[in-house]
């Protein structure tokens, strides 16, 4: 099963790094005797290891060769490759990848800029059908809320919208490699738009079908200086309810 990791974008929200911001220390983990400082983007790739991925594909721009130096060939005993991205966009990103995808095989999409629990929430996905893992968040507006009939079908994904119907957003995902090659098709119809949600709100109204998880405690968006903020406040709390649990592996 294949991971990929889109992580080409340019780091707008958190400047100034001298670094790509998919390297930000976020936590801390344990080598040897002691410890180290954690990439955030760390957390993302252990969580697609856990839900059975055994190969990673990183989505970087020219520029972000600091990513391939700190992670070489392989983490977790997932083996590594690198598309390269001209311009920044999820969904050109995500499609980067598909000459390298078997039809027949699932593959997972995440966030490398984000941290969410429980680490094992992406073995609630089916490897059949398109299945977005969702989180519970106070603000969805500043997200992409999917609202969903009573099967758990997806009806639409609102993509940053105020006034948003549904507190539940999309934090991962999972499909097919066939549904992946066929939304690369309805992506360039639709002349290439830059959202995810966009294009899974067309890929419904033609008939496709995707349906949303409630597998998901809590989300963390580093990207921002107030969430990475936040997060380091989170995770310096023993105490802290949403990740206790968690708390051996950071």
């Amino acid at each position: 099963m294949w991971g990929i990791i889109p992580a080409a974008g340019q780091r707008s929200r958190i400047q100034p790094l001298a670094f790509s911001k998919e390297l930000l220390p976020v936590g801390r983990r344990s080598e040897g005797a002691g410890t180290r400082p954690r990439a955030v983007s760390d957390y993302l790739i252990e969580r697609l290891v856990i839900g059975g991925a055994t190969r990673l594909c990183f989505v970087i721009s020219p520029t972000k060769s600091d990513i391939i130096e700190y992670y070489g060939g392989s983490a977790y005993s997932a083996a590594i490759c690198y598309c390269v991205q001209p311009k920044p966009g999820l969904c050109d990103s995500i499609f980067r990848a598909v000459p390298l995808i078997d039809p027949a095989e699932p593959v997972m999409i995440g966030l490398p800029d984000t941290i969410w629990f429980p680490s094992d929430a992406l073995l609630a996905l089916p490897d059949h059908r398109p299945s977005f893992l969702l989180f519970p968040v106070e603000q969805p507006e500043y997200f992409d809320p999917v609202v969903m009939d009573s099967n758990d079908r997806v009806i639409e994904i609102q993509v940053k919208q105020p006034g948003a119907t549904s507190g539940w957003i999309w934090g991962a995902f999972k499909m097919p490699g066939a549904v992946q090659q066929e939304l690369f098709e309805l992506w360039k119809q639709r002349n290439c738009v830059e959202y995810l949600g966009s294009l899974i709100n067309a890929w419904v109204d033609q008939g496709g079908e995707a349906f949303g998880f409630r597998a998901g405690s809590s989300y963390l968006d580093v990207g921002t200086m107030d969430g990475y903020l936040k997060t380091m406040k989170i995770l310096s709390e023993p105490g802290n309810a949403d990740i206790a649990a968690q708390r051996g592996a950071l």
